[in-house]
């Protein structure tokens, strides 16, 4: 099972919370921002620490660095004020904005490359704008490469068409990229809204899980501090990305996903 805390980089708070659980062996992946407040000293501070640390695309907040230049600051804007439209912004291939995603997308490996003297260890997104329509139908991220997939829900925890969507942007992503079979959400554990934590623990013991927390939320924190967290993933054998075998099929087909796309994108998907 892996651990993974997102947003690290984002602030001081985001990144000392998350770096003190890697320390503790309550995290064992990190999804880094760049371009933002704390960005510089949370990869100083990933040296020192035995976690995968992975990129946390950020199409929708402001980068905070003074060191970008205006026309990539252009291209970032734009993007930030497609994605300000709404919740379903997500869902809609904008041609116009092609150039944009790739120029961004490029900037921040580059970037993070430049801060952590390697590769990311996978790709995910902040509000998981990785899997929006110009992402997935431009293929912006290189076939092999692991990526986190979808919510897994079960039946029941939301809408047929909700479910049917990421089931198969799952299966599409499958085909190109490395996913785990199953990926949780810590805060919708806690909150009663989804699989209770020993539940998804007990997958683990027989498949690849990945849960995502962000450890400034104070319940979140205390959650994986705390016994209780310890004892129930005591059967549990945790893990990395890195330790993902690159795994992928045939390349994705556009033709599918604009079709998956033209029929779902009015339903409540999200």
């Amino acid at each position: 099972m892996i651990i993974n805390a997102d947003d690290f980089g984002r602030s001081v708070a985001e990144t000392d919370t998350a770096a003190a659980l890697v320390q503790r062996g309550r995290v064992t992946s990190l999804s880094a921002m760049v371009f933002m407040d704390d960005s510089e000293r949370a990869a100083d501070i990933a040296q020192d620490l035995d976690a995968d640390v992975g990129l946390h695309l950020n199409f929708c907040e402001r980068w905070m660095s003074r060191n970008v230049p205006s026309s990539l600051r252009h291209h970032h804007d734009s993007l930030v004020r497609f994605f300000d439209r709404g919740r379903y912004a997500v869902l809609f291939y904008d041609p116009r904005l092609r150039r944009s995603f790739d120029a961004v997308y490029q900037a921040e490996v580059d970037e993070f490359r430049r801060l952590y003297g390697r590769p990311p260890s996978h790709i995910d997104g902040h509000r998981h704008l990785h899997l929006c329509a110009n992402m997935l139908i431009d293929r912006v991220i290189p076939a092999g490469t692991r990526v986190r997939r979808n919510f897994t829900f079960a039946h029941g925890e939301k809408g047929v068409f909700n479910r049917a969507y990421r089931r198969v942007v799952d299966t599409l992503l499958g085909r190109r990229y490395t996913l785990t079979d199953y990926f949780f959400s810590l805060q919708q554990s806690l909150s009663g809204r989804g699989r209770p934590l020993r539940e998804v623990a007990e997958l683990a013991k027989t498949a690849s899980v990945e849960v995502m927390t962000h450890p400034r939320n104070p319940n979140e924190f205390l959650c994986l501090d705390g016994q209780r967290y310890k004892d129930a993933l005591e059967s549990v054998r945790l893990g990395k990305y890195a330790a993902r075998a690159v795994n992928w099929g045939s390349r994705v087909d556009k033709a599918m996903i604009w079709g998956l796309l033209a029929g779902l994108c009015e339903c409540s998907l999200l």
